[in-house]
């Protein structure tokens, strides 16, 4: 059945065809009717109000049916929004239909046979029509459920652990336990260096697995509760409670980093080695605690050093003094 509410704009510059067109579709029942004499108009009642289908002369002093078909095309991107154009035309040739369906038109009536074709291309407008918008809305709210998911996902899509917001949700609720409840957390960085120029020569899939194979390991390094992420291909957050600072040594740490470096790790394409470094900033409740942002800080910091020392570097953050 056709959709008699079909939001129709007409635009002849001879009034006698346009008055032809909105009779015969008005006898078919169609009750959106909109009839101007001028491109100009035309477009402005199309930029006011939602438009589905557009027949439109093609020959017409000022903004002709191609000039106005292009404008509509733009409004169209614009809005996300998909216009049928039907043009009326004398030209017949094949050259003039290729001319207008390069520039967007969808559909001619010939005036010398309005009466006959008229109907039937309404007909197939409105379907079309209804088609494509009906894909629009669909990829939009694809487009913005996909965003809503990319936002509010946690997971590195690599290794399955937590990626960079995670680690920053983990280490808020570790801060918040740690000044209400007391204890001690420790918000560990395992940066491997050479990250980029070791992956030169190697595939993704090699990468790949590289990094799910760190990740393992450093699974199997750290205890169950404590918290793993990757906010990075080259970067590793841990986030860990223990019971007070005098458990944060440097020893505890060293035990990671040397699980990391000191043993290869099995590609489909033979062992490979890295060097890893390791910073890791430790806080209690004796004081202020600091805040998310002052810690990631703190522990960028470290990192650096570590790098120069190829080593690790630990900062209590009570004492506000560097271990190493």
């Amino acid at each position: 059945m056709p959709n008699l509410d079909l939001s129709i704009v007409i635009v002849d510059d001879a009034k006698f065809s346009s008055t032809v067109v909105a009779k015969t579709l008005t006898a078919a029942g169609y009750r959106d009717l909109r009839v101007v004499n001028d491109g100009e108009s035309a477009l402005k009642h199309i930029e006011k109000r939602k438009t589905s289908v557009l027949v439109a002369d093609w020959l017409m002093p000022g903004m002709d049916g191609l000039q106005l078909t292009e404008k509509v095309r733009q409004l169209d991107e614009q809005r996300n929004e998909f216009t049928y154009i039907v043009l009326l035309t004398g030209k017949e040739t094949p050259d003039a239909l290729q001319e207008a369906f390069e520039k967007g038109v969808d559909d001619f009536i010939f005036k010398s046979d309005m009466s006959k074709q008229l109907l039937p291309r309404i007909y197939a407008a409105d379907r079309m029509s209804d088609q494509q918008n009906t894909l629009l809305i669909a990829n939009r709210l694809l487009l913005e459920n996909n965003n809503h998911l990319e936002k509010n996902n946690m997971l590195d899509p690599d290794t399955g652990v937590g990626n960079s917001r995670m680690a920053l949700d983990s280490l808020n609720k570790m801060l918040k336990h740690v000044g209400s409840r007391g204890g001690a957390m420790s918000y560990i960085r395992v940066e491997i260096l050479d990250w980029d120029k070791s992956r030169q020569g190697k595939n993704h899939i090699l990468n790949q697995e590289l990094g799910a194979s760190i990740t393992r390991r450093l699974r199997g390094l750290i205890r169950p509760l404590d918290i793993l992420c990757r906010i990075k291909d080259d970067t590793f957050i841990i986030v860990a409670q223990f019971e007070s600072l005098d458990h944060c040594k440097a020893s505890v740490f060293k035990r990671i980093l040397d699980g990391v470096n000191h043993t290869s790790f099995r590609t489909s394409s033979g062992f490979h080695t890295v060097t890893a470094v390791l910073a890791a900033c430790c806080v209690d409740d004796n004081g202020p605690v600091p805040n998310a942002d002052e810690v990631q800080e703190q522990c960028a910091q470290l990192s650096v050093k570590a790098k120069l020392s190829s080593s690790l570097s630990v900062f209590h953050w009570d004492s506000a003094k560097a271990k190493a």
